[in-house]
């Protein structure tokens, strides 16, 4: 009998140890961008409104740890109102219960915070306000700032009477530098961290920082308007130039496809050129805004005198010989002397340039498709270059012309260099990956270059 009760006894006491063991549901979290919604407000009416202008921002999930989620929260929604009048913002959070899921709970202040600082208001009554006491900010910025002027008639923009016709109107640039540079960016710093991939706060004690917005003035309301910006800086090259990098622009995105990224980048020659800079480089651009830079130089280069005579033996190569029947690689490049003459002109730099010879080349060859061949032998063989480098084109073997009364185009020599005893079997298993990957390469940057002279040349008719 007392062995039946002891073991009664041990049956229920291995039930409850096993109801005891069971595991609570682990929080799986929720991602940024899936519970926060950012919309920029131009009044106060214009909060709590879902037909106001949302922003789509790069990626939120970056700001929060622990791979981008959020935990601790059930039924949560983040809803924040930036202001595109003094660029305060306000959070508005709401959640049915928090619990802790084995993963704590995210400190959504701190994490917001990562992202708009001390722009982040606390009460919502408070940043309602600003929309009043901060309503001439931009105005009471540009006051203390250097207003500029765009010229055009010295090469900085390639403007056609069409092309000022279609200018901005109402719109002027200042530049901000010294002490007001730490101040505005301030303000600014959420929208680059929001909306520029990959972006980092620039360093606002360099002195060298300069700051150029872009407003817009004449608004029904009587506020000046910031448009957009743009973050240069300046750089001394020796021994006695001075070179400008221009390392972020931003157009605020209701403004955005309307021209003022183009306005900010003309001014920016302009900037160059009244100035006698080295040259003016751009840090790693996206590529809309490649593409709107090329657009405008391409114009600039047009109305460039000499670049028509330094394109002539290009233009006669391709029209009159056969490049893909050549022993030796063709890129058909611009003289060394019109390279420099366009960056002491134009101030454009020549890695900037070369592309922009690719186009102008295929503008001159008309009609185009009959020398297509031709034009895309020639971007091949640079695109190689720029993966592969000079090496690739005499790796292994060589081909050299040789005099001969038979056909020109098809007499050559070949021979393999010696040095090179690697297996041709280890090459030719990625032989083919290579190919395929250069020819992607060549398709994207044609598909490049019929963009831009589509554009260019609807702007000169």
């Amino acid at each position: 009998m007392g062995t039946k009760h002891h073991a009664s006894s041990d049956l229920v006491s291995d039930n409850k140890k096993r109801r005891r063991a069971a595991f609570s549901k682990i929080d799986a979290g929720i991602e940024a961008n899936e519970c926060i919604k950012i919309y920029l407000v131009s009044s106060k009416d214009e909060v709590d409104s879902q037909n106001s202008f949302r922003v789509e921002p790069v990626d939120l999930n970056h700001f929060f740890e622990d791979e981008g989620k959020i935990y601790g929260y059930q039924g949560l929604k983040i809803t924040v109102w930036l202001s595109s009048v003094s660029f305060h913002a306000y959070a508005d959070i709401s959640f049915e219960s928090t619990s802790d899921g084995g993963k704590g709970i995210t400190d959504l202040k701190t994490s917001l915070q990562d992202i708009f600082a001390e722009n982040l208001v606390d009460v919502k009554d408070d940043f309602l306000q600003t929309f009043s006491t901060e309503q001439h900010y931009v105005k009471s910025l540009v006051s203390n700032s250097e207003c500029l002027q765009e010229d055009t008639n010295d090469g900085c923009s390639g403007n056609s009477d069409r092309q000022q016709e279609e200018e901005p109107a109402h719109t002027e640039v200042f530049r901000v530098t010294g002490s007001g540079v730490g101040l505005l960016y301030s303000r600014l710093v959420p929208l680059v961290l929001l909306l520029v991939d990959g972006s980092n706060p620039i360093d606002v004690i360099d002195p060298r920082w300069e700051i150029y917005i872009l407003v817009q003035k004449g608004q029904e309301d009587g506020c000046t308007r910031l448009l957009g910006f743009a973050a240069v800086y300046r750089f001394h090259r020796y021994p006695d130039a001075m070179r400008l990098r221009l390392g972020q622009i931003l157009i605020i995105p209701p403004y955005q496809r309307k021209g003022y990224g183009a306005r900010l980048l003309k001014m920016l020659n302009c900037i160059a050129l009244s100035e006698n800079v080295y040259d003016l480089t751009i840090e790693e651009p996206v590529d809309a805004l490649q593409h709107v830079r090329t657009c405008i130089d391409v114009q600039r280069l047009l109305a460039f005198k000499p670049i028509h005579e330094a394109l002539d033996p290009a233009i006669s190569q391709l029209k009159h010989e056969n490049l893909s029947k050549k022993s030796q690689p063709h890129r058909c490049e611009p003289p060394a002397s019109i390279v420099e003459d366009v960056r002491k002109s134009l101030k454009i730099n020549k890695r900037q340039f070369l592309q922009c010879w690719e186009i102008l080349i295929y503008l001159r060859l008309d009609p185009i498709d009959r020398y297509m061949d031709n034009y895309v032998t020639i971007v091949s063989n640079r695109v190689k270059v720029d993966v592969l480098g000079k090496e690739a084109e005499g790796a292994g073997k060589r081909l050299v012309d040789i005099p001969s009364e038979f056909d020109q185009d098809m007499s050559f020599a070949m021979f393999k260099s010696a040095g090179d005893e690697s297996s041709g079997i280890e090459k030719e298993a990625d032989q083919g990956n290579v190919e395929e990957q250069l020819r992607q390469l060549v398709d994207d940057r044609m598909e490049q270059i019929k963009s831009v002279a589509q554009k260019v040349s609807a702007h000169q008719a």
